[in-house]
């Protein structure tokens, strides 16, 4: 819980609320590729998209501005990761007509709010 503009927990994070859902996105968007996609892009896709809200959180409860900072610089490169996976999606035959907006638009408010507190937690 919030009181004013305190944060108690990883979870009061609007970028980590994000996250989460782009996590559902990412299953969602996944489970529409060929199923011979499973163990490449799809498991790929998957796990870069589980590593954002969890770097988020591990770096909220770590101790020191400097871990905060490296957790969320990890969060913020996986973004990167999942943002060239999708790319590749959207290249592939099976991946050109499916729809990306709710994904894109996601990644690109996570990309936004972790810039801007990496920003602020410059050490």
């Amino acid at each position: 819980m919030t009181a004013g503009n305190t944060i108690y927990s990883y979870k009061d994070l609007i970028v980590w609320e994000k996250a989460m859902a782009l996590v559902v996105e990412i299953y969602t968007l996944a489970n529409k590729f060929p199923k011979e996609e499973i163990y490449g892009l799809t498991s790929q896709m998957k796990r870069a998209a589980i590593s954002i809200p969890s770097n988020i959180a591990e770096g909220r409860r770590r101790g020191t501005r400097k871990d905060y900072h490296q957790f969320f610089l990890i969060a913020y490169s996986s973004v990167a990761e999942l943002e060239t996976q999708i790319e590749i999606a959207k290249r592939l035959p099976f991946g050109k007509n499916l729809d990306y907006t709710k994904v894109d638009g996601l990644l690109n408010e996570i990309m936004r709010i972790l810039n801007k507190m990496l920003s602020s937690l410059k050490i």
